[in-house]
């Protein structure tokens, strides 16, 4: 293909790459786990409807944990014979929504108190800056997949009641 016609359709799709982001947050407000999705720190238009869009239907995850690994957000023992060699990151798992949990957990370490008070927790247990927002969006799984299935609105102080009982 020739360089002007490669400089064409470039042009072409940045001319209609506003019109579709526009359509897609719409959508994505429109639908009714789109409106609970966003409630939560660092969940906007592109990363909830991708997640959404990734996830599907919440209810074929049984719990947190099952959405956590189809994500490849769980950690995996790995074990030979009698030796356990430790506690890896999963590296399968559907990349595409562990990319926008990775983004959205990024975003609440540094805008929601709770998942900063966890991600400094898990630096000063000497994770990598990667490793501890990786726990943080693992750790939001459970939080999603409860919001989602029961399509309730995230409530910050809900969460703090329930840390100051456990």
């Amino acid at each position: 293909m020739r360089a002007a016609g490669k400089t064409r359709i470039r042009n072409t799709i940045k001319k209609r790459s506003p019109r579709l982001a526009a359509k897609i947050e719409e959508a994505f407000l429109s639908h009714p786990l789109g409106k609970v999705l966003v409630t939560l720190c660092g969940f906007g238009p592109r990363t909830g409807a991708r997640t959404l869009a990734e996830i599907g239907d919440p209810t074929r995850f049984a719990n947190g944990s099952r959405l956590a690994s189809y994500a490849g957000l769980s950690p995996t023992d790995w074990r030979s014979g009698s030796s356990i060699n430790g506690a890896f990151q999963h590296r399968g798992g559907n990349h595409r929504l562990k990319n926008a949990m990775f983004l959205a957990a990024f975003v609440a370490t540094q805008h929601d108190p709770d998942a900063r008070a966890y991600y400094q927790r898990k630096r000063a247990e000497g994770k990598q800056h990667n490793a501890a927002v990786i726990c943080v969006a693992r750790r939001r799984c459970n939080l999603i997949h409860a919001m989602l299935t029961t399509a309730t609105p995230y409530d910050p102080s809900r969460s703090k009641k329930l840390a100051a009982a456990a």
